[in-house]
């Protein structure tokens, strides 16, 4: 099983914008995005390098699978 790595930020908001988030706001340097069904926001720091443990967090809070996680990462590489 492919593991998950770190990322920059660019990449990450591809990935939540193709799985049906939006972007709502910003806060200095982070991305807030909102979808109707998630517990709450999901917060993209603009980091060269978002650690793993940001990256699962985000796919808790949205309900996403480790496995639509690589799928969404290898559509927009």
């Amino acid at each position: 099983m492919k593991r998950i790595i770190p990322t920059d930020w660019q990449t990450q908001v591809k990935i939540f914008e193709e799985f049906g988030r939006t972007f709502r706001r910003q806060k200095g340097d982070h991305l807030i995005y909102h979808h109707s069904q998630a517990k709450r926001a999901v917060v993209i720091p603009k980091y060269e390098e978002i650690g793993v443990a940001i990256i699962k967090s985000n796919m808790r809070t949205v309900g996403m699978s480790r496995e639509e996680y690589l799928k969404l990462l290898e559509k927009v590489r």
